[in-house]
């Protein structure tokens, strides 16, 4: 098995504090010690073996995060020592007192061998103790479960705005293929919900459900309207790479993945879609069909359109109030990044070794680095979508950017170039349409406050140079 790298590992300590530093609002009393205890109880699997995770360390994992952030989490490199090992007279009594009382915690058993004569101080590790356990299947989740718990499901809504967002791709309709208008090309929408107030955050039209395309509407959620508590999605290849836990821990969002074939935890997302299916999707075919809409540009203007003038303004059939009134109600400070901020953090990473005349290869292209950087290893970290533009950090050091020698392509191989779309706007038919009305009433809402509109205008067009 491939030994997990320190971005893997940091990214499997995140995941066990992020529920506590992700959180917006002070922790109650006694609400810290339960979740700790709570998660010590648990049985995880950690990068490269399964671990059960002490008290002390999650409160050592949120001490590091705290002081040093996402590097903080890292471990530090350590020679290598040869296992501890138990005797088997008190490996033996250290089982027996497992299996006569499952709740007895690690601490607790190494407290009766120490305290009872039985074992020396410093003889036995809780860390070699919790490994032998785990072995013989002794630890208190496998001794303690309980095989009639129910598998039903719940409702559950969150407290309040931007403490969940939940986000999925959908593939909906099709439109002219940009490069062949004679065929048809997929469009894929992906939309963010707020589980609270059931506001689109941010919603698009793309030609792809690759990481970039969430990336980029991400970003432009988090300009408009804060930066969540937790991230709530399935197990999609986007929604589980390291990048986006990386982003996550950086940005101090919880991110939490729904269990696999058990899509009843997204049901908000999902009615959403449905939704989309049976009121925006004919709509857009209608004007498609009359030659409204030939391109992405004008299918995601129909869409803000519906999303803004239709679906914001119309009473949800379980809040029993529009989405627009619950995120208006809103009173809560939201925290915020600037997109110089948000660039920062949302570049890719890639590691390379330098060779002795100090240059690197990235996507074919060959760069210089620093003379003192030669035959290191280095850590990459650039836009995508612009190659020309590389920094170089080692050890938690920035150093002078790659030169570029020999650059043959100036975007990653996982973007895609879009073709060309034709921007010519075919005047739409006289039947009714329900996109065109809801445009006409997001105008009149524009219309009604001319204090915001200038604020408005600016907020569009800072999100508009998110994407590329």
């Amino acid at each position: 098995m491939k030994s997990p790298n320190f971005e893997q590992i940091a990214a499997f300590r995140y995941g066990l504090i992020a529920p506590v530093v992700s959180r917006q609002t002070p922790l109650l009393p006694g609400e810290l010690q339960t979740y700790l205890l709570e998660t010590s109880k648990r049985n995880f699997e950690a990068p490269g073996e399964k671990e059960c995770i002490s008290i002390r360390t999650l409160e050592r994992y949120l001490s590091a995060y705290r002081a040093y952030g996402w590097e903080g989490l890292k471990p530090k490199p350590r020679e290598h020592r040869k296992p501890a090992a138990i005797a088997p007279e008190i490996l033996a009594l250290a089982m027996n007192l497992r299996r006569e009382r499952p709740e007895r915690s690690v601490e607790q058993i190494l407290f009766c061998l120490k305290e009872g004569g039985h074992a020396p101080s410093g003889t036995v590790a809780a860390s070699t103790l919790s490994r032998y356990f785990k072995k013989a299947g002794l630890t208190r989740v496998d001794l303690l479960a309980d095989p009639t718990q129910s598998g039903g499901f719940r409702r559950f809504e969150a407290e309040d705005v931007n403490f969940i967002w939940q986000f999925d791709f959908q593939h909906t309709l099709y439109l002219p293929d940009p490069s062949d208008p004679s065929r048809k090309k997929k469009a894929i929408l992906f939309a963010i919900l707020d589980d609270f107030s059931r506001y689109v955050v941010h919603c698009e039209f793309y030609w792809d459900e690759k990481l970039p395309r969430m990336e980029d509407s991400l970003k432009k959620a988090i300009l408009k309207y804060g930066i969540p508590e937790k991230f709530y999605c399935d197990n999609g290849a986007a929604f589980s790479s390291e990048h986006l836990v990386r982003i996550c821990g950086k940005l101090g969002i919880h991110l939490s993945h729904s269990r696999p074939y058990r899509p009843q935890g997204r049901g908000k997302i999902e009615r959403l879609f449905r939704f989309v299916d049976t009121s925006f999707k004919p709509e857009a075919y209608q004007l498609i069909t009359e030659g409204a809409i030939t391109s992405l540009t004008e299918l995601n203007a129909a869409l803000a359109s519906w999303v803004d003038g239709y679906y914001h303004c119309r009473k949800h059939g379980t809040t029993k109030d529009t989405p627009a009134n619950r995120l208006a109600n809103c009173t809560r400070i939201m925290r915020k990044k600037t997109f110089a901020e948000l660039t920062e953090i949302f570049l890719w990473e890639e590691a390379r070794q330098a060779d002795k005349a100090a240059c690197i290869k990235l996507q074919g292209n060959e760069y210089e680095l620093d003379i003192d950087l030669a035959r290191c290893k280095v850590k990459l970290r650039f836009d995508p979508f612009d190659l020309t533009g590389i920094q170089v950090w080692q050890d938690g050091k920035r150093f002078a950017d790659a030169k570029p020698l020999d650059v043959h392509r100036s975007v990653h191989s996982r973007v895609k170039k879009i073709a060309a779309e034709k921007t010519e706007v075919k005047p739409p038919s006289t039947g009714v349409s329900l996109i065109n009305i809801a445009e006409a009433k997001r105008q009149e809402a524009l219309a009604k406050a001319p204090l915001s509109f200038a604020s408005l205008k600016k907020a569009k067009g800072a999100v508009e140079h998110v994407g590329h």
